[in-house]
């Protein structure tokens, strides 16, 4: 009960995360435009990452295929890799909520199985292993 717990905690946050700042993406596309180029991307990557984030969510979420929700879970690894690899890269110090969310994505990943009735091949920290 409390894996179940830690999961929808973790995976709630993640997802809570993204939609807000899906939301932020296209309420206000030029700011985000030009967070982006302050990060040195291009600023066509705002628009994209909106719908690549809200996708995530729905993946991870819905679980309609596992094998898509395991490949949202990388997609969102990559993502909060590379953010904070940019924020730490142009010394604005916002890199922790980065490396945060990268916790809270790997806790979400590792109690998946126990939470969910269909199980994912390397979701468990005994998959993981080779256990």
């Amino acid at each position: 009960m409390i894996i179940k717990s830690i999961y929808w905690i973790s995976t709630g946050l993640i997802c809570l995360l993204y939609l807000s700042s899906t939301v932020m993406y296209l309420w206000d596309l030029p700011s985000a435009q030009a967070q982006y180029a302050s990060l040195e991307y291009p600023e066509y990557l705002a628009l994209t990452m909106a719908f690549a984030k809200l996708a995530a969510v729905v993946a991870i979420l819905s679980r309609v295929s596992v094998a898509l929700s395991d490949l949202a879970y990388a997609g969102t690894l990559f993502h909060l890799m590379l953010a904070a690899s940019a924020h730490i890269n142009v010394g604005d110090g916002m890199w922790p909520p980065a490396v945060i969310a990268i916790g809270l994505l790997i806790i979400s990943f590792l109690t998946q199985n126990t939470a969910r009735k269909k199980p994912a091949p390397y979701g468990s920290l005994k998959a993981l292993l080779g256990h």
